[in-house]
């Protein structure tokens, strides 16, 4: 009797055992833990106590002269349900806009210095659209843009849809002076398919994926934070553009709408 008792119990001891086992190693990333993740496994609203809706720079088109209204708590624009979430960009008269759309972050929500942030996400298609997966500087210590940096783990434009480029902007390198440091690669199936984009960042470097292939990397020179500004914390941001400097390029096509880009998953790790 008490050697079937022992038995028993050492196998539920077991069992326990390889369950936590299977459920920390769930929560690792090679070296790394899971820090903050949003799964989507919910219906409803973009959950309040990890995003914001940022809509400060809808009056000026938020630099990159932008078609789109940024909305706030918006079903039409930003909404999870089947395990997804949707930012959902729409041909409408809004607030003298044309356009919405919903532009999520993580500020003073989800805020990392180094660490690996990772997205599955399918993205809109259509001339015109321009989605993101990118982070910027929350407490801009170095000053504001480009000074502070920012990091796009993914963006795609819609006249272009078979292509996705990474890049970092700082105060030495950026669009404006046409020396940002980036590279794109040739994706056909980004508005089919689901891809996991994913950003690598330590003291020293910023290395970009898709997939776990490779296709970005960018280092710390060493000359100070108008080369390397990545020492600060950073947070994410998830949106979808419509027009502006790149996006709309070569015009908008009214006709596509509405499109979304698609969130699986976002996962941050840290050692």
């Amino acid at each position: 009797m008490n050697i079937r008792k022992n038995t028993v119990l050492t196998g539920m001891v077991a069992v326990i055992i390889v369950l936590l086992i299977s459920c920390t190693s769930g929560k690792k990333q090679n070296d790394k833990n899971l820090v903050w993740n949003d799964e989507f496994n919910y219906t409803g609203l973009p959950d309040s106590a990890k995003w914001e809706y940022d809509i400060e720079g809808n009056e000026w088109g938020w630099g990159n002269n932008e078609a789109q209204y940024y909305t706030r708590q918006r079903k039409e624009n930003a909404w999870v349900e089947n395990g997804l979430l949707y930012i959902t960009a729409r041909h409408e008269n809004y607030e003298g806009h044309n356009f919405t759309s919903a532009r999520l972050v993580t500020k003073n929500k989800g805020d990392w210095l180094y660490g690996r942030i990772e997205v599955r996400a399918k993205l809109p298609t259509g001339r015109g659209t321009w989605p993101a997966i990118w982070m910027l500087s929350t407490d801009w210590e170095y000053g504001g843009w480009p000074e502070s940096g920012e990091i796009d783990i993914m963006e795609n434009v819609g006249y272009n849809p078979d292509s996705v480029f990474a890049a970092v902007h700082t105060a030495a390198y950026n669009h404006v002076k046409g020396t940002q440091k980036s590279n794109g690669i040739a994706l056909a199936d980004c508005d089919e398919e689901f891809h996991v984009y994913a950003m690598e960042w330590d003291q020293n470097e910023i290395n970009t994926y898709v997939d776990d292939n490779h296709i970005f990397s960018f280092s710390d020179e060493g000359t100070g934070y108008k080369e390397w500004p990545f020492d600060k914390r950073f947070h994410l941001l998830l949106n979808v553009a419509v027009g502006g400097t790149w996006g709309g390029a070569q015009g908008i096509d009214t006709t596509i709408f509405p499109q979304a880009m698609e969130v699986d998953y976002v996962r941050v790790y840290q050692k």
